[in-house]
């Protein structure tokens, strides 16, 4: 593929991409912000989030297997067309009065189902248009552009939430999907894989679901730098969970109650994640792309144990736009490093099993975090599991395989299967 050709590929995709994105924001920021204020019950939000991530966790190894056997942007379409009915028919529901809060928690969840479909596609689908190469730059600025959604999104729901209503916000993400699945359709040239286009009626029938979920464990245990970068990554979300949900309450208790500090700390957040996507895409990190990750991972971790430490506000909310900026140069690497050294014929699965790690560990952690939170001070959680972060960047430089695996494929020393001690 010309220079020219995957560039106006990957500018059609990022476009169809933001709209659709925008649109899931608004409503979910919308669908949030309507139950708690209908129902103000702690059990009600807990039930949403619930709904909102079970059915991306169970999903994810079926929505890997078919990344791995079927055309990736019809199946990216797909996502976006049964996102876009459902909301479409909540939108006349709630016209014809019916504003049933269980119906929303089913939204919640069928729309969880169709992001369990597009993630592992996105992230497969991606190496298949970009030279490896360009791949930390195209990522670094899709997280730039995801990050500007977290800051524009939450303001813009709220303003259409108090103007026009709940059903105005459900249309508006009705016609950005419309245009990111035309975009798509009518304009991205992209070749199905090879696994797309073999034979669509494969022995087994449904067993054979089975067998290529199997085969995608199998690969990844085969392949042992996956285990332990699953296991490191999945430490590490675990960890960050009380930086990352508890700062709101830890300001309000610490600080005051005043909205205005709770926006600051969302708006220099998104903001610095926003700077750290454009900074990573320029630079791209080191050459080892575990180096870029154990380095963000040790700036959080110090970032969180000073957020437990500071008394000043203005000196919090710097700190949590640094942490923000270093967010991309750990996300942009862990997606690169999959990118790099994945087969293609197992992207899908590896991904589907990435997104299951991704969309798990932090609501589990809240779990725990949570009420530990409401019988101890969240600074001491945060000294805590930032001295945790610490040691755990201590310890993955100390592994081996883990660390070469950060190299591009054709320097790593032999990241693949084997039975060498990790």
């Amino acid at each position: 593929m010309s220079d020219a050709s995957w560039k106006r590929n990957i500018a059609i995709f990022l476009s169809s991409q933001t709209l659709s994105l925008f649109g899931s924001a608004l409503v979910q920021y919308a669908l949030m912000w309507h139950i708690t204020l209908e129902t103000k019950s702690g059990i009600m939000m807990t039930l949403y989030i619930v709904c909102g991530f079970l059915p991306t966790f169970f999903l994810s190894p079926f929505a890997g297997v078919w990344a791995d056997r079927y055309d990736r942007k019809k199946l990216i379409i797909l996502a976006d067309t049964l996102i876009a009915l459902v909301t479409l028919a909540m939108a006349l529901v709630f016209m014809a009065g019916n504003r049933s809060i269980p119906l929303l928690f089913l939204v919640a969840a069928i729309r969880a189902f169709g992001s369990a479909i597009q993630q592992p596609a996105v992230g497969a689908l991606l190496p298949q248009m970009v030279p490896q190469e360009s791949l930390t730059r195209i990522n670094g600025i899709n997280g730039s552009i995801q990050s500007a959604l977290s800051l524009v999104a939450p303001m813009a729901s709220g303003a259409l939430l108090g103007l026009a209503g709940i059903e105005f916000i459900f249309f508006i993400d009705v016609a950005t999907a419309a245009l990111a699945i035309a975009l798509l359709a009518g304009f991205l040239n992209v070749a199905p894989h090879a696994k797309a286009l073999e034979t669509k009626t494969l022995p087994g029938g449904g067993f054979s679901y089975f067998k290529d979920m199997a085969d995608g464990f199998k690969y990844i245990k085969e392949h042992r730098f996956l285990v332990g970068y699953f296991i490191y990554v999945g430490f590490f979300l675990w960890m960050v969970t009380p930086a990352a949900f508890l700062t709101p309450l830890q300001t309000t208790r610490r600080f005051g109650e005043e909205v205005w500090r709770l926006t600051a700390l969302e708006i220099l957040f998104s903001a610095g994640m926003m700077l750290g996507g454009v900074a990573i895409a320029a630079w791209g990190g080191f050459k080892n792309r575990m180096k870029t990750m154990v380095l963000s991972n040790a700036i959080m971790a110090l970032c969180t144990l000073a957020l437990g430490i500071v008394g000043e506000f203005w000196l919090y909310l710097a700190i949590m736009g640094i942490f923000g900026v270093t967010i991309p140069f750990y996300n942009t690497p862990s997606m690169v490093m999959i990118q790099e050294h994945v087969e293609e014929a197992y992207m899908g699965r590896v991904f589907s099993v990435m997104t299951m790690v991704s969309t798990s560990l932090m609501p589990l952690g809240m779990l725990v975090f949570g009420p530990l939170a409401d019988v101890m001070r969240i600074e001491m959680l945060l000294l805590a599991t930032g001295a945790a972060m610490l040691v755990l960047a201590v310890v993955v430089l100390g592994r081996r395989r883990l660390m070469d695996a950060g190299l591009p494929k054709a320097e790593a020393q032999a990241p693949e299967a084997d039975s060498a001690p990790a």
